[in-house]
Formats: C-alpha cells, structure tokens, sequence
C-alpha cells in the first residue's frame, strides 16, 4: 500500500469527488480499526476510534502533503484518537518497568520451541490481549503492520530512539506474560516425563 496509490484517489476527493472516500475507507478500515482495538482494548471503543479516525482523516485531507505514506498518516490521527478514548476513560495504566522481574530467556526459549507454529500464533495472539494498549499497539505496527522505526516514530510523534526502548520494554513485558501462560503447560509436561 504504498502513497503512490493512493495520491490518485486523494487528488479526486480534494477535488470534489467525496465518493471516492470511501474507497480509503475500504482499502484502510481494517488496519484501522484492529490497530484501535490493540490500543483502546474493546470493540465499541475501537469501532468509535475508527470512524473518529476516518472522519477526522477527511476533514484535514487538505493538510496531508504525501511527505509520509498515507497508511502511516492515518496510524497517526487512529493512535491519537484512540489516546483520547483512554484518557476519557481514565484507563491510561502507566507501569514501570521496573516492576517486572528479570526473566529466564533460555527457559522461555526452550519451551517456546516446543509450541507448534499455530499454537505460537495463538499464545502471542492471547499474550498481546493482556498487555497495555500502546504496548499492543507498538508491537502490531512493528511486527504484523511491519513499519519501520521511523514510520512509528512519526505516527507517536517521538523520536526513533524513542520508540527503540519502547519496543524493547513492550517485548519484555510481552516475554514476562508469555512465560506466565506457558508455565503451567510446561509443568505438566515435564511432570508426564
């Protein structure tokens, strides 16, 4: 999806033809609204995160000077709107780092590698569900939307360095809650033994 794709469609829409919206809604709806529901954590609030987003997106469409992908200008309007759902809501949770303990990489290695390749997606799909939501959202644009340090940068309005700790600490919380949800299954397996 790159800009150049979508400049065509946003030159008719400044131009006059509005309809031609909702073909960026189509293409983009999607990564909207499961990078909302990453962030804010349940689906009205991410259903209103994205329709806030696309409306938000149309009406400044005129500010977009295509210096960034379209797709990272959108995360960004999606990341703010979602930002101001938590903080209505008073969730906005701020944890220290510090509060996780050190964990045991090799343990958690061995017993990942003994988790089937669907079975992995699974785990990780249910460890994510447990993290903060600017954790989930970090790690998503990183490791399933695949943006650059740089593109996320842009769309938390941080520098690169920045969103290199960030990452960093979002994987250690993610490997601390991962080790939690397999313990148990690799205590029964070892027990079987």
């Amino acid at each position: 999806m790159s800009q150049n794709t979508d400049q065509p469609i946003i030159k008719l829409i400044l131009a006059g033809d509005t309809k031609s919206y909702a073909k960026l809604i189509t293409k983009y709806q999607h990564m909207v609204y499961n990078l909302a529901l990453r962030l804010v954590g349940n689906k009205e609030d991410a259903e209103e995160v994205a329709q806030d987003t696309f409306l938000r997106a149309f009406n400044a469409l005129a500010d977009f000077k295509g210096e960034s992908k379209f797709s990272t200008w959108l995360y960004r309007i999606a990341y703010h709107k979602g930002l101001d759902v938590i903080k209505k809501k008073r969730e906005l949770k701020v944890s220290s780092i510090d509060s996780y303990p050190n964990l045991d990489v090799i343990y958690l290695e061995s017993s990942w590698d003994s988790l089937e390749g669907k079975e992995q997606k699974r785990t990780i799909k249910e460890a994510m569900e447990d993290l903060d939501g600017d954790d989930a959202f970090l790690l998503t644009l990183f490791y399933f939307k695949e943006l650059s340090l740089s593109e996320i940068a842009e769309i938390k309005s941080l520098q690169a360095n920045t969103v290199k700790v960030k990452l960093f600490r979002a994987r250690k919380r993610l490997a601390s809650i991962l080790k939690k949800k397999m313990e148990p299954e690799i205590i029964e397996g070892y027990e079987r033994k």
